[in-house]
């Protein structure tokens, strides 16, 4: 899709975040909020003034756009244009399954010891409820 070839009307029913993916993928490289905005705001023919109310929502479509990748140097990009490169060092891998099972049981020893230690039986009764009276319904009625 060519942005210069499109009609205002065409462009006005696009979102920013179309927009910016338009533009970044024009582009070929990453670019900052503020120019991304700008240059949809030249597309849409907006003001200086319409610039300033809408770029805080402009950016929040960004952020909230999983398209987008907000780089190291403050600047958008593709998401597509950038790898995860994940790294595992040797030592992490390493792990015998006997330690596994020692802390396994070390943990469910602690667990148990810990539910006997802290139930105590005067947590069991809530001060609260100590002064309430269970009252039958016709003598609560002789009453009134």
């Amino acid at each position: 899709m060519n942005l210069n070839k499109m009609s205002k009307a065409e462009l006005e029913a696009l979102s920013y975040a179309d927009l910016a993916f338009l533009i970044l993928e024009k582009n070929k490289k990453s670019m900052n909020t503020p120019s991304i905005f700008k240059k949809i705001c030249d597309l849409l023919e907006y003001s200086d003034k319409e610039y300033s109310s809408k770029i805080g929502d402009f950016y929040t479509s960004l952020t909230t756009d999983k398209r987008f990748i907000l780089l190291d140097n403050a600047e958008w990009d593709l998401r597509d244009n950038h790898s995860i490169k994940i790294a595992f060092d040797e030592e992490d891998e390493e792990i015998e399954e006997e330690d596994i099972e020692d802390e396994e049981e070390t943990s469910s020893e602690e667990t148990e010891e810990n539910i006997d230690s802290d139930i105590d039986d005067d947590d069991l009764v809530d001060d609260d409820m100590e002064d309430l009276e269970i009252v039958d319904e016709d003598e609560e009625l002789e009453e009134n």
